[in-house]
């Protein structure tokens, strides 16, 4: 496990320091807790705007789906008579 060294404001301290008490663990794992999340949140947006550009890139190559045709499929959820999801 690596060590890194931060300096904190007193307006991040102090409140991580109260919750630190309440919940009863360590600023430590407070701080690491936080930094995973931060990790996991950037690498979901990575993955957000990957998907963003191979759609736009659909959408100039033409590739589209009426958008009655997707409605029509929608409303079919959950009825007897479930229809394909449309292709472009």
């Amino acid at each position: 496990m690596g060590v890194t060294s931060i300096r904190l404001s007193e307006d991040v301290e102090i409140p991580l320091e109260q919750l630190a008490k309440k919940l009863d663990r360590s600023k430590n794992y407070l701080v690491n807790q936080a930094i995973k999340e931060f990790v996991l949140r950037q690498s979901m947006e990575e993955v957000r705007w990957s998907d963003t550009t191979q759609a736009l890139e659909s959408v100039k190559a033409g590739r589209l789906i009426d958008s009655e045709e997707v409605s029509k499929w929608l409303k079919s959820w959950g009825s007897d008579s479930l229809k394909s999801p449309p292709e472009a």
